[in-house]
């Protein structure tokens, strides 16, 4: 199978409402030949199996396909948080393909955000240092008003001082997304991350997710199987087998 023909240009943005194209993006994530194969023992299992595409700046972009279709391992390639066969990966002008985990771990400090589905809070530490975490290992000033923002804007202002356990699972999720944004990063990256809740949670989770994203001005990579939140992204790229078979720009960012 080979992957879709892509004929839009991607990266190329538009006016919101005005219908006229601006000046092409700089892509902030470049993706070429790239492949990830493990060694089962008696035989190679290929998860990926030669990706390429481009995503511009700002762009939420959700990566949909059934279980088993590569799109985590993707989703974690690109935050570095695995190493691919062959190919090449660039974030933000930098090739991180065959970077040093040291250096692996410096950028994603400053340049990437991660919502797990699972939610990850250390469970020593209150929502304020949980959310405050990012910036103490960074090193950036300025934090505690920051966290106490974001732990505004997601509605937990008040429960700033509770330990996880003392916190519902949409709760911890919401303390996850303020984490997720409190570096200013400009790539985010979700996995699922309304997975593990009720359908009320979900929503909630996800409409604060898109709310900062488009405050935080931050490019959204949203790995998901569920279409109805897939139909808030930009674009949509469909994955199968390891490959790309559809991409779809969506609504005004069709035209």
């Amino acid at each position: 199978m080979q992957p879709a023909t892509i004929e839009t240009n991607l990266t190329t943005s538009h006016n919101k409402g005005s219908g006229l194209p601006c000046m092409p993006t700089r892509p902030i994530i470049q993706v070429s030949g790239l492949t990830r194969t493990i060694d089962s023992g008696t035989h190679q299992v290929h998860i990926l199996r030669g990706i390429d595409f481009e995503i511009p700046a700002g762009q939420f972009v959700a990566i949909m396909g059934a279980s088993g279709s590569g799109k985590s391992t993707l989703l974690g390639l690109l935050a570095g948080l695995d190493t691919p066969s062959a190919g090449r990966i660039v974030l933000d002008g930098e090739d991180i393909t065959n970077l040093r985990e040291d250096a692996l771990a410096r950028l994603r400090g400053r340049r990437i955000g991660f919502v797990f589905q699972s939610w990850q809070l250390l469970p020593t530490l209150t929502a304020e240092e949980n959310v405050l975490l990012p910036s103490e290992l960074a090193g950036s000033p300025g934090g505690i008003a920051r966290a106490r923002e974001l732990l505004d804007r997601v509605g937990l202002a008040e429960r700033r001082d509770h330990y996880p356990v003392q916190l519902s699972g949409g709760e911890q999720q919401r303390v996850a997304l303020a984490r997720a944004f409190m570096v200013r990063p400009p790539i985010l990256m979700a996995d699922e991350p309304t997975g593990n809740l009720d359908s009320t949670n979900g929503e909630m989770v996800l409409n604060l997710l898109i709310d900062l994203n488009r405050r935080e001005s931050a490019t959204l990579l949203l790995v998901t199987h569920d279409h109805d939140l897939a139909a808030h992204a930009d674009r949509v790229l469909t994955m199968r087998d390891g490959l790309i078979v559809s991409d779809e720009l969506r609504g005004e960012n069709a035209r």
